[in-house]
């Protein structure tokens, strides 16, 4: 069973964890809906079409500006419209939900997360970046839950 971690946003990513791994194979963020359906497909049906999503739920924040929440609420409009159509099962988890039991209470500070991914995983430095460790620490979280 495939476990997806969602973090949302231009600067989010996408993480894959399966039982073949011990590490999540992390993305940034796709730059179109299409390459996130490419990604999404390539990876569900690769494993069977069988598991969970979860998606970090946030929200828009007072300081940002008109362009930049609309802008953030069509990106995650377009992840839950992509996983909807692939039948993908979506689990929405706070931030705060997962960040305290990943040990990680970022704040919004995201060198909190990527701190926290590097010592859960330090062979992957490379690939765990301000744009991918929050989504694998989201899949982690996600692959713990019954």
């Amino acid at each position: 069973m495939i476990t997806i971690g969602i973090d949302p946003g231009k600067t989010g990513g996408v993480a894959f964890l399966t039982p073949l791994h011990s590490v999540p194979i992390v993305h940034k963020m796709p730059a179109t809906v299409h390459e996130l359906v490419t990604l999404l497909v390539e990876n569900w049906e690769e494993n069977e079409m069988r598991g969970r999503c979860f998606v970090e739920d946030v929200h828009a924040m007072p300081s940002q500006g008109v362009t930049s929440v609309f802008t953030f609420g069509r990106g995650l409009g377009n992840i839950e419209g992509v996983l909807a159509a692939l039948q993908i099962p979506i689990e929405w988890v706070t931030p705060q939900r997962w960040q305290k039991a990943m040990g990680c209470m970022s704040k919004g500070d995201k060198n909190v997360t990527k701190r926290r991914a590097h010592e859960l995983w330090p062979t992957e430095v490379k690939a765990l970046t301000h744009a991918t460790s929050d989504a694998a620490l989201i899949c982690a979280w996600g692959a713990r839950q019954p």
